[in-house]
């Protein structure tokens, strides 16, 4: 069942992160949770090794696309690596329950986010459609 269960995963955030561009770890650590039972800590872990792959190959076909901004690409990436290492030393000695409050606040910030960016762009929308006709 758990490898069912994880190929499936693998499967899922494959897709997300192809459609949305958004790292597996959106699919992974709550899934990896819930669904197989790991611990907060380990599902991040895994999460950081299973994204690999994901990263390279999505990031390989947008590249044959020509639509890596590969400056920027470069300055997040680098900032990342050393902060991903001082993310996971902490993520290592605190409480469970504060990594998952944590993830989960992310995820809700990231969702307001998201609603609140559609509904300014809807608003411009109909307002540049509006100027437009009337």
């Amino acid at each position: 069942m758990d490898l069912v269960a994880v190929a499936l995963l693998g499967v899922a955030a494959g897709v997300v992160a192809g459609l949305f561009g958004v790292g597996g770890g959106v699919i992974f650590v709550p899934a990896l949770t819930l669904i197989v039972g790991l611990s907060q800590l380990h599902a991040e872990a895994t999460s950081l090794l299973a994204i690999v792959p994901v990263a390279l190959l999505g990031s390989w076909q947008q590249h044959r696309q020509g639509l890596i901004r590969w400056r920027d690409a470069t300055v997040v990436g680098l900032a990342s690596v050393v902060t991903a290492v001082a993310g996971a030393l902490i993520a290592d000695v605190a409480p469970e329950r504060i990594l998952r409050v944590a993830f989960a606040i992310l995820l809700v910030v990231t969702a307001v986010q998201l609603c609140a960016r559609c509904r300014r762009e809807a608003r411009a929308r109909r307002a540049a459609e509006g100027g437009a006709t009337g």
